[in-house]
């Protein structure tokens, strides 16, 4: 009878231990996934911005001929987001697009003909409600990710993730500069 109690002992705690990695798995796996689709939400976000930018552009070309620069910055920060390979270099390339996004912003305070016409007042007011929007799912991005690095981060589910690969994902940052007022020069030549 001892050796049928010890046999039943051992073949409980097998059990315990397999569906304790069968659910830690599942979990990480989860997880990871989570943080997955909410940068797909920001992507999501980030393309309407990028659909919208050529819109808003052509609107200002007509009034503001002079600032290529500006189209120029716009068009190469939308090339490489367009490019980028991993979530760091698509968020580096957001961050172009913003910077040059407020410098074509500070060209128009210089237009009042443009800010006056209907059309550029709804292409902004899509703008402002994207960016609105980036803003909300990079933070739940943030969430997502805090929340997965700090579960494969703790005992016992860091074993886990050591054994199966799970690897940290990268905060979304604000790009260096991006607290720096842009500024604007006109050539006069």
């Amino acid at each position: 009878m001892p050796k049928i109690k010890a046999s039943w002992i051992i073949i409980g705690i097998i059990v315990i231990l397999v569906l304790w990695f069968w659910s830690g798995y599942n979990g990480l796996v989860s997880r990871d996934e989570r943080v997955v689709s909410q940068w797909a939400n920001v992507e999501t976000v980030y393309q309407r911005r990028l659909d919208l930018i050529p819109n808003i552009v052509n609107t200002v070309k007509g009034s503001a001929a002079q600032d290529e620069k500006i189209f120029t910055a716009l068009a190469e920060a939308r090339s490489k987001y367009a490019g980028a390979a991993s979530t760091n270099e698509k968020a580096v390339a957001a961050g172009q697009i913003e910077s040059a996004l407020a410098r074509l912003l500070v060209i128009v305070e210089n237009y009042p003909n443009l800010k006056s016409q209907e059309s550029f007042q709804a292409l902004i007011a899509e703008l402002e409600g994207t960016e609105n929007r980036i803003s909300v799912e990079r933070r739940r991005y943030n969430e997502e990710v805090r929340g997965y690095n700090t579960i494969i981060r703790k005992v016992p589910r860091n074993i886990l993730a050591g054994m199966f690969g799970f690897e940290r994902h990268d905060l979304f940052e604000a790009a260096e500069g991006a607290d720096v007022v842009p500024t604007v020069e006109f050539d006069t030549e």
